[in-house]
């Protein structure tokens, strides 16, 4: 090498260090609130094809589980006969300082709509109209931003409430500190920053059935999904089988029926404390969905990584936290045999009761039974109980948006 060559190379190498350095000081000088910490919790709500990969299916409710001062996208019907592949339910960020500190907050969503939200947000993007075309990759994923929420210990916690039972209200029982948030209208108070919507992004985890029953878990993160539970429930029979880790597929056989939520639920909290939750927003988080997780049919219970999180759901927190943890629980309900066979005959015998035990999952359980279905007569039957779904939730919400 020349000495013009070896000058020339020393230049560079001493353009590249200063490049690097005055990347890592500019990371080094983000402003940091020294004695704020974030934890969030959520849940990502899917349902399993045929393959075991989660299918676009329709939200046939609309938001009559939140309380009325929670805001909306449009309004309260908004989401209904929005498809996605993911409900993402009840996000709550909680912050915790000793002194009063105020940040900004923003929340991307890849491919995804946010349609529910407390207390008031600055933005929410995109504005246009949304339904089917909203989730499609060619639109811009939505976001969420508060851009000045006060966390402040000396709050008097007269948050707003309602005189209805809702699941919402669970997630306050924590020793969170108070938020506080300035409207035009005045000033709003609350435990947590509250979010939610729907989205179309495939899953980090796929769950097929087997011949003999089984349920096959394929892992399609970069990390290991850190851990699974298959959960059944059959009136008031229960059961379910602890996983663990998914590096890359597990296999797991049905559970007997021989547990109780009770059982389940401190399983539960085991795991997401483990995943870094305080015990209390562990407690708080599993009765909020105790409702839902444990209702009828079978589903596919697991943690989704970090890692995932943060790429479909983006995070800043400026000043940013000392510690920031999140934990989302994947929900991905199962179409059985057994589900099948129970709806097939509550529709031969039009029993609502338990038809209704399945909710918002009839539709697509209904779709996958009509896709399997080479009988015309019972196709026919299949389509009208579909039909018929349609129509009450028609009915149901007509008079109500």
């Amino acid at each position: 090498m020349t000495r013009k060559h070896s000058r020339a190379m020393s230049y560079i190498l001493l353009v590249c260090c200063l490049a690097i350095s005055s990347g890592l000081l500019g990371r080094e000088a983000r402003p940091v609130a020294p004695g704020l910490t974030a934890h969030e919790w959520g849940t990502f709500t899917s349902i399993a094809g045929e393959k075991g990969q989660a299918v676009e299916w329709s939200a046939l409710s609309g938001a009559t589980d939140l309380p009325g001062f929670v805001e909306h996208f449009r309004n309260a019907g908004f989401k209904l006969g929005l498809r996605g592949t993911v409900r993402m339910e009840t996000p709550v960020i909680y912050f915790y300082d000793s002194r009063e500190t105020t940040v900004s907050v923003k929340v991307s969503f890849s491919r995804g709509v946010i349609t529910e939200w407390y207390p008031h947000a600055n933005r929410v993007e995109p504005q246009t109209p949304l339904y089917d075309a909203a989730l499609s990759s060619k639109k811009p994923d939505g976001s969420i931003a508060w851009d000045a929420v006060t966390v402040a210990p000396n709050l008097r916690a007269d948050f707003p409430a309602e005189g209805r039972e809702s699941h919402y209200y669970a997630a306050r029982q924590t020793s969170a500190t108070p938020l506080r948030v300035e409207t035009s209208s005045g000033e709003q108070k609350e435990k947590f920053l509250f979010y939610r919507g729907v989205a179309a992004f495939a899953l980090p985890i796929s769950a097929r059935l087997t011949a003999e029953g089984n349920v096959v878990a394929e892992n399609h993160a970069e990390q290991e999904i850190p851990n699974v539970i298959l959960f059944e429930r059959r009136g008031e029979r229960v059961g379910y089988r602890l996983g663990g880790a998914v590096e890359s597929k597990m296999t797991l056989e049905p559970p007997p029926l021989t547990e109780t939520i009770d059982s389940l639920s401190r399983e539960l909290e085991g795991v997401l404390i483990s995943q870094g939750l305080y015990q209390d927003e562990a407690q708080a988080m599993v009765e909020t969905w105790r409702n839902s997780w444990f209702e009828e049919g079978s589903r596919l219970l697991y943690i989704v990584p970090t890692g995932f999180v943060n790429r479909v759901l983006p995070l800043t927190i400026s000043p940013a936290p000392v510690q920031t943890v999140r934990v989302f629980v994947g929900r991905l309900e199962l179409v059985t045999p057994a589900t099948e066979r129970a709806v097939e005959r509550a529709v031969a015998s039009k029993d609502q009761v338990t038809l209704a035990k399945y909710g918002r999952f009839l539709e697509p359980i209904l779709e996958a039974m009509m896709k399997k279905e080479r009988n015309p007569a019972r196709l026919q039957q299949l389509q009208q109980s579909l039909n018929a779904v349609y129509s009450a939730v028609v009915a149901e919400n007509l008079g109500r948006y």
